[in-house]
């Protein structure tokens, strides 16, 4: 497939240019500023309104559980994890949150994932007291990248060279999708910071935050963390906007889960302006992973409640432990001790307790120190249960 300016269509969202008078020049895509006003079709709206319900049950979580931030954790790493699985990291949940708790079985993988939390748990800070900005995404983006694979392509710092998408030693000539040449970056990112911050925009939220994301990925700011960043920006743009008061939504499990339908989507835009397929798609994502975090939470809390229930008929900090197993199912010794502030074997005769009730279970001893692991099956089958999606995708798109 051939990038030619014939392949897009010159729409409301860009076009296919070619620099005049360079015979060496190739065709590149040039998005405009983005649409301030949509006129949304009946599918958009429908599709809108389903979303908007169930993220407005999501928001209520927050309001009806005690505590809810402590399901901020698990929410986090399976949104990390997903989103660096689409760039083709390979890691489980599980070896993630052993990771956490043992240096010894951290690999590139994990910490790749590990990368990616930090990163976001930055960008959450930095905006708790200042707007969305470019000087925000560059810094998380040198978090993102710093010390893990990709740190040799310029953290922090915009592209000064082209990129293009597409399979191992494409060329601009072969490629899937070349974004906007480097020199072209201040202006465009100049009006996504724009309308990233436009409360008063006569878009609804969900719609600026596929509108904001699309842009993002097509510009292709950095030479590597683009769909990483471009990710993490939804739910940070959803608190801000107030419809996530707590970052339990983790869209890029469906990102992942229809990764083709995802890149398929956002080209659709580039080559045809046709956008009602994308905006369908992603406020399916919202709908269908907010329905998921509300029934995940809900079980989660009935476990962390029924935990406690039984360990407050004791005369011991076992209710200390439940804390420490619902926002990582698995345990070490040494992970217990520093977490609630134990001696060793005041936290072995928290674990032993445990495991007694049945909470734990051990899976013997792991790395080079031999360091037992011990994890919690009920919290951690929750955790890692798959994701049934209700409702597929409506398609647009002419067949």
């Amino acid at each position: 497939m051939s990038v030619d300016a014939g392949r897009f269509a010159e729409s409301i969202f860009g076009r296919a240019v070619r620099d005049p008078g360079d015979r060496a020049a190739f065709t590149y895509y040039l998005p405009r500023p983005i649409p301030r006003q949509l006129d949304l079709s009946s599918t958009v709206v429908l599709a809108l309104s389903e979303a908007d319900a169930a993220l407005g049950r999501l928001q209520g979580l927050g309001t009806l559980i005690r505590d809810p931030g402590l399901l901020i954790g698990p929410y986090l790493r399976r949104e990390a994890l997903a989103s660096s699985r689409i760039e083709g990291t390979q890691a489980s949940l599980s070896d993630v949150f052993q990771a956490e708790i043992d240096e010894s079985s951290t690999n590139d993988d994990t910490r790749e994932v590990q990368q990616c939390l930090e990163a976001t748990q930055l960008a959450y800070e930095l905006a708790n007291s200042r707007p969305i900005t470019q000087r925000l995404v560059l810094q998380v983006h040198a978090a993102l990248l710093t010390g893990v694979r990709g740190e040799e392509k310029n953290p922090g710092e915009y592209r000064r060279s082209p990129v293009w998408v597409g399979a191992p030693g494409a060329t601009p000539v072969d490629a899937v999708f070349v974004p906007p040449l480097h020199r072209h970056l201040p202006e465009l990112m100049g009006d996504w910071e724009v309308f990233v911050n436009e409360e008063g925009a006569a878009l609804p939220a969900l719609i600026q935050a596929a509108l904001m994301h699309y842009q993002f990925e097509t510009i292709h700011p950095f030479l590597d963390g683009n769909g990483r960043m471009g990710r993490l920006l939804i739910n940070l743009l959803l608190m801000e906007r107030g419809r996530l008061p707590l970052p339990l939504l983790y869209l890029s499990h469906y990102f992942e889960t229809h990764r083709d339908v995802y890149y398929d989507r956002l080209q659709q835009v580039r080559e045809s302006g046709e956008v009602e397929s994308w905006l369908v798609f992603f406020l399916t994502a919202v709908r269908e992973q907010a329905m998921d975090a509300v029934e995940r939470s809900q079980r989660l809390i009935a476990i962390r409640e029924t935990y406690y229930a039984e360990a407050i008929k004791q005369r011991s900090s076992l209710p200390r432990l439940v804390e420490i197993i619902v926002r990582n199912p698995f345990v070490t010794v040494k992970s217990v001790e520093i977490g609630r502030d134990l001696t060793n074997q005041g936290a072995r005769n928290l674990i032993r307790n445990a495991v007694g009730k049945g909470w734990l279970h051990s899976l013997g001893s792991h790395g080079r120190g031999g360091r037992e692991h011990w994890f919690a099956p009920e919290v951690l089958a929750v955790m890692e249960a798959p994701i049934v999606y209700e409702q597929a995708e409506v398609t647009t798109r002419e067949q």
